[in-house]
């Protein structure tokens, strides 16, 4: 089966450009219970529903597909809200404003990530032996100027997010998005899950749904170059 869509909490909704430029905070002892439990279901759900992804078909967006849109907090940031995944103005729980123009300081938006350039999206959650992913990625990044590396954790704690960050020396972006709203749009029913785009947001490949061996994922990401060079991109000079 695949991850449901995690519910929004009523009253409560995505971030939207002004909360991006304001960091408004909105939030209650109440709602930090709430997301603790839904932390506790997306480790739950994400480790039962691993084994089955292969038959299930929550493999990730296919190649030839746009990877959804969507902006998210960074960890490391002051910003709090939940994930904006509106494609179109005024779509209610997903968001007031399209996501793609939800930007700011302490904005992780995927959009701004592939006009940049070739992206490598990790998701994750914020246990075990799954964010290990993040320093394989930082380890890569410097061999492959012009592409954009950034991870997304699925709900979690923020404050063991930005331990994470700090204790492994973390450089790339890493968003948190705090209900979950990533688990059904991505298809995501493994940890972690990495997502590797043409510039202009257009999937490359089939999603990978474990860790690779860093020879592996360097290889992966040598074709993604490769790929998108043929498609005509080239890194800014530096």
């Amino acid at each position: 089966m695949s991850l449901p869509e995690s519910p929004r909490e009523p009253g409560r909704g995505p971030f939207d450009e002004a909360a991006a430029r304001s960091a408004t905070r909105y939030g209650g002892h109440g709602y930090g219970r709430y997301m603790g439990l839904l932390g506790v279901l997306l480790i739950v759900l994400l480790a039962l529903n691993a084994a089955l992804s292969k038959h299930n078909g929550a493999s990730g967006i296919e190649p030839g597909r746009p990877l959804p849109p969507f902006a998210v907090p960074l960890a490391a940031g002051s910003l709090v809200g939940d994930a904006n995944v509106a494609i179109r103005a005024n779509e209610g729980a997903a968001g007031r404003q399209p996501a793609c123009s939800v930007r700011g300081p302490q904005v992780l938006n995927v959009c701004q990530l592939y006009e940049a350039g070739p992206v490598v999206l990790a998701l994750f959650i914020d246990s075990g032996s799954c964010p290990a992913i993040l320093g394989d990625l930082q380890a890569i990044a410097p061999s492959f100027p012009g592409v954009r590396f950034a991870g997304v954790s699925l709900g979690g704690s923020r404050t063991a997010l930005r331990r994470l960050i700090r204790t492994r020396g973390l450089s790339l972006p890493i968003g948190i998005d705090r209900d979950g709203a990533l688990v059904s749009l991505y298809r995501d029913a493994s940890c972690p899950q990495l997502n590797l785009a043409y510039p202009g947001g257009v999937v490359q490949s089939r999603a990978l749904l474990t860790r690779p061996s860093i020879s592996t994922l360097r290889a992966r990401v040598s074709a993604l170059v490769a790929a998108s060079r043929a498609r005509g991109w080239r890194p800014a000079a530096r």
